[in-house]
């Protein structure tokens, strides 16, 4: 009782220096006012690029002034990496802003809005801070190289155009959407509830909403301010030092708070549920920790257990059956816990798990997946028990097809791309009908699909599907190409029915299975395929063929899922042998208990990865954290 009373008077200290504290250095720059043109008193947390440095939000992503505006020939113009808008109002109270496609021609009946991809959710991948008000939907306009027979693509009529010019209205549509005749060359919104009944087939009334522009909600976010390496920062923090009461106090309840409260582990809690409030009306159903204990019946049947955590099989209220992976230790700040829900919690694939839903009350967490009853692929790649056989050659192969498609889906299919880092065969579930779905997106990174090269600040993955550039730096940069090399080998030993790395393989030139097999098939030798027909030699041949594409050793010389496709789906006669790897990989993590992300790794990296290679040892293991 007294631990718990002192613990709330802390609390409340600490609320109340806070409070006291960003208030003193943040209303001086909430005395701002500018104007440009029609659009008066603009002020925090917005400012003009010609207002002083100490006005408004200074929040930055991509190196760019979230909440800064410019005045160009007497209108407020907003410059997203997507477009450039018309400010036409801004409701602070509302925390509104109206914006006007730039080069919309008001009268004008041809007239396009001048961008392809300038709205939500790129406002969200571009800052994370702007999203489409509930009122407004999505309008995308498509060119067709054939007349389209389908009640969703509405005639832009009476509108001439040398192309099959159609409208498609939905806020779900996406990329994948399209008719594979169509591209789609603008994207707009308009509010249909703003002028009564909009008949959403006649264009000339699409048309008169287009100029009236859409609306975006925004979010104050706060930039993290560096002392020692931004000049700016240090000098702002000193003018804050100048509030000595204040600052007095505040450091003093936060060093009380910090010894009693952890506040390492309050940090974590509070970075996830930031995230879960920003975005709680683009995640799946929210669980308590006691609706888990239920669909679970207290933990009693479990699945497996990794260094994630444990998997328990459960059931919802509906009797749907599903997974709940209680995590254990979340990492970076729970960084893998978002990375899950922002990832699986958005996209629908059918070679993608479904997250059904999630649990987080403090440190307990866990994630909930439609149910997967043949498990991973990993226990038919290397069967430990007699009653699980080996897959057919015509059911390697489609499964294979669908973890291809999954990943070409996560790299091109959305409109961030995303990468998975951790592709291996336990991280492939298998349903009912062996139907292959990409699991476990803990260590996923997201980007814009425009950039080719990626940031990582540490090694990532399971060693054994490790792509070289990861940890060798004068190979390239980190890419998409980084999947392809762990599907790579994942195709390998799909192909080989083993362990890319054998230890204890009779011949020494067995040991590492890809080098070997490579002098096989380079030479025509047949394979051993025991009682294989014909046809299913060429699979097995096909399937090492493309493998050893996506293991070169340069990002470069690696093909594209979409590429990987291609050649999965075309002739034999079509695949030419590729250059011999050279490489070597480090050994393959078989216990799962440790075949979890690695830990941060410094300066002894490389040795250690040498290392594990020399022992030719599978109980030398490698951990590493995600940046």
């Amino acid at each position: 009782m007294k631990r718990s009373r002192s613990l709330s008077v802390a609390l409340l200290a600490s609320l109340l220096s806070l409070f006291f504290f960003l208030g003193g250095c943040n209303a001086w720059r909430r005395d701002c006012h500018s104007s440009c043109g029609t659009l008066q008193n603009i002020t925090y947390p917005f400012r003009l690029t010609t207002d002083r440095k100490a006005c408004g939000n200074d929040f930055q992503v991509y190196d760019q002034l979230v909440y800064q505006l410019a005045c160009v020939n007497n209108r407020t113009v907003m410059n997203f990496r997507s477009g450039k808008y018309y400010v036409q109002e801004i409701s602070y109270e509302k925390q509104v802003i109206r914006l006007v496609d730039s080069d919309l021609q008001k009268g004008n009946c041809s007239s396009l809005p001048p961008y392809s991809s300038g709205l939500y959710p790129d406002f969200h991948n571009d800052y994370g801070v702007y999203y489409l008000h509930s009122a407004y939907t999505i309008i995308v306009f498509v060119k067709c190289s054939v007349p389209i027979n389908n009640s969703e693509y509405k005639a832009t009529t009476p509108c001439s155009s040398p192309d099959y010019l159609y409208f498609v209205i939905g806020n779900n549509m996406s990329i994948s959407d399209l008719n594979e005749s169509c591209k789609s060359v603008a994207k707009t919104a308009i509010d249909m509830t703003a002028v009564g009944e909009v008949d959403t087939s006649n264009y000339t009334q699409i048309q008169n909403l287009l100029p009236m522009g859409f609306e975006l909600s925004w979010e104050i976010l706060y930039t993290k301010c560096n002392w020692l390496s931004s000049p700016r920062c240090f000098f702002q923090s000193m003018t804050w030092f100048l509030i000595p009461a204040r600052i007095f106090i505040g450091v003093l309840c936060l060093i009380f708070l910090a010894y009693k409260l952890r506040i390492r582990h309050i940090w974590m809690d509070a970075t996830v549920e930031e995230f879960l409030t920003k975005h709680r009306n683009r995640t799946p159903t929210r669980y308590s920790y006691s609706d888990i204990k239920k669909m679970t019946h207290g933990f009693k049947e479990k699945l497996g257990k990794g260094g994630f955590g444990t998997v328990f099989k459960g059931k919802l209220r509906s009797r749907r059956p599903v997974a709940v992976k209680l995590l254990a230790n979340s990492k970076a700040n729970g960084q893998d816990f978002i990375n899950e829900i922002a990832t699986i919690g958005r996209i629908h694939h059918v070679n993608v798990v479904q997250l059904i839903g999630f649990c987080s009350e403090g440190s307990k967490r866990a994630l909930i997946y439609d149910y997967m009853p043949n498990g991973s692929l990993e226990k038919y790649i290397f069967p430990q028990q007699e009653s699980i056989g080996h897959l057919s050659w015509e059911k390697t192969y489609k499964i294979a097809l669908g973890i291809a498609r999954g990943i070409e889906y996560l790299h091109r299919g959305c409109d961030m791309r995303i990468l998975h880092f951790d592709i291996k065969p336990h991280n492939i579930l298998l349903d009912e009908n062996l139907i292959p779905k990409v699991s476990d997106f803990g260590l996923a990174k997201f980007y814009p699909t425009e950039k080719s090269i990626v940031s990582v600040t540490a090694v990532r993955g399971t060693p054994g599907y490790i792509a070289p550039e990861l940890f060798l730096q004068n190979l390239g940069g980190v890419s998409y190409k980084s999947d392809v090399y762990s599907f790579g080998m994942l195709l390998m030993e799909m192909a080989g029915r083993r362990s890319n790395f054998n230890a204890k393989a009779e011949n020494s030139s067995q040991i590492f299975f890809p080098l070997w097999i490579y002098d096989q098939v380079n030479q025509g030798n047949d394979m051993e395929l025991g009682n294989a027909s014909d046809d299913e030699k060429e699979i097995a041949k096909k399937l090492i063929i493309v493998a050893l594409w996506c293991i070169q050793m340069k990002p470069a010389d690696r093909p594209s899922m979409g590429k990987v496709l291609e050649m999965l789906e075309g002739s034999m006669e079509l695949l030419q042998i590729p250059p011999k790897p050279s490489l070597s990989s480090p050994t393959r993590v078989t216990n799962e208990d440790d075949a979890t992300q690695m830990d941060t790794m410094g300066s002894s990296t490389i040795s250690e990865i040498e290392l594990v290679s020399q022992n030719h040892t599978e109980s030398n293991l490698l951990s590493v954290i995600v940046d």
